[in-house]
């Protein structure tokens, strides 16, 4: 009888060089010799997304009038017709946690930011509950290197936005860890690219990019390993690693540039140093950190906000000069709804690359998107009246063959929570913590396959 002694690569195996832990992606080789059908060390993992736009949408733009399989992409949907198939559309969905109670006033934008992934009504000293994205977090990191990634295309530096006796907190990030325990979202690739490929438990990050400089890639300090390991691989995985790795490059030099530029010239009030010059290549860059990310298994769970509620953002290069929540309260002006057109648009677009990248890329038996649930929508439907009803709700992904899409599915009187709820569901991950039954409006999981 012939032996076979091969031996699978493990899982969690990672190239370690000065300043620089780079993890592998999930390649053949990690699947043991004698996998069956039912092996589960190389199984994909469920991963989340939660993508958010602040100061709603124009619906008319937005919302199908058919409902069920046969929907129409409207003007907004449109760049996301490539993947209608992994696409439902989620009507009729309200954040019921951000209704006023009593006395409260102010609130309109911060009460629905802060209800969008807790489903608790925000109290205004800073008392929400965790959010759906951080109990993913608890749960996956005991898996992962980092729980996981809060990003923002629009800096957390700016002082003094409140909204009435609410604080900036409330408006700056839809990611909670406690109650009391709002996450900063990170808006500068450099301090992402660290994170991610950074030494866990490394010294100062300025001694670390020191080390780095000294280099002309944080891949070189790999390099001696990559080439053993390349070596040892099949030529499938061989092609996986080389691709995966050129992407690592392509981000750093992409980073590298925005900060050759940046140092050259006065930073733009508006495009801190290390912040490419436009929105949109800051916004590619920062999806394919997400996308690098999930394919190394460094987290599972990631939000990523276009803006913070009641900001302006840079949308120069679309001719838009009047800010994002102004033109929001456009009061019926064409200019200023056309404005509102233009970035809901625009955004779909930088969206649709972000899951062309996530398709595209191989994860076990499917791609990475056959194995995501990413939730895409606003706490606003009209930013002009502040309705958090009826809110713009989009589920991408394959949710591991839990999620049915190429539907329009239309809801009544429905909690949003109750979407967050199937979301742990999908993901394996217990509810338990979530949702306080003094303050949640969850009713129960909504059924995403059958409908």
């Amino acid at each position: 009888m012939k032996m076979i002694f091969k031996k699978a690569i493990p899982r969690r195996t990672f190239l370690r060089g000065v300043g620089t832990t780079i993890a592998l992606p999930l390649l053949d080789g990690m699947v043991p010799a004698f996998a069956g059908p039912t092996d589960t060390a190389a199984k994909p993992v469920a991963r989340l997304a939660f993508i958010y736009g602040p100061n709603g949408r124009i619906m008319n733009l937005w919302t199908p009038a058919t409902e069920g399989a046969a929907f129409e992409m409207t003007p907004t949907l449109e760049p996301l017709t490539p993947f209608r198939d992994q696409l439902l559309v989620l009507s009729g969905l309200d954040i019921k946690a951000a209704d006023a109670r009593g006395n409260e006033g102010g609130g309109v934008h911060a009460r629905p930011c802060a209800a969008y992934l807790t489903g608790i009504h925000p109290r205004p000293n800073r008392a929400v509950g965790i959010s759906v994205d951080q109990l993913a977090a608890r749960e996956f990191s005991k898996y992962t290197q980092l729980g996981s990634l809060e990003l923002t295309m629009e800096s957390s530096d700016i002082v003094g936005v409140s909204d009435g006796a609410y604080q900036d907190s409330y408006l700056k990030t839809i990611s909670w860890r406690s109650p009391t325990t709002p996450l900063p979202m990170e808006h500068n690739p450099r301090r992402v690219f660290e994170r991610l490929l950074g030494e866990e438990g490394s010294t100062d990050p300025a001694e670390r990019r020191s080390l780095v400089q000294k280099q002309r890639s944080v891949l070189d300090s790999v390099t001696e390993g990559v080439t053993r390991l390349l070596a040892a691989l099949g030529a499938s995985d061989r092609g996986k690693l080389t691709e995966y790795l050129d992407s690592i490059r392509d981000i750093e030099r992409r980073i590298q540039l925005a900060e050759e530029q940046t140092s050259r010239e006065l930073p733009d009030v508006k495009r801190p140093a290390g912040i490419l010059p436009t929105y949109s290549e800051n916004a590619k860059l920062m999806f394919d950190l997400i996308g690098l990310a999930f394919q190394a298994d460094l987290t599972r769970v990631v939000t990523f906000m276009w803006g913070q509620e009641q900001g302006a953002g840079d949308y120069t290069e679309l001719g838009v000069s009047e800010g994002h929540h102004s033109s929001s309260h456009h009061g019926g002006r064409t200019n200023l709804i056309e404005n509102c057109e233009q970035i809901d648009a625009f955004h779909s677009r930088l969206f649709a690359q972000f899951l062309h990248k996530l398709r595209s890329t191989p994860d076990g038996d499917g791609s990475l998107l056959d194995h995501s649930s990413i939730l895409y929508g606003s706490a606003l439907s009209d930013g002009m009246g502040h309705i958090h009803h009826d809110v713009p709700t989009l589920l991408l992904g394959g949710g591991g063959g839990k999620i049915k899409g190429g539907r329009h599915l239309r809801y009544q009187d429905v909690p949003f929570s109750n979407l967050l709820l199937t979301l742990l569901d999908i993901t394996g991950v217990p509810a338990e913590g979530f949702l306080d039954p003094e303050y949640s409006d969850a009713t129960g999981k909504l059924d995403l396959l059958t409908m």
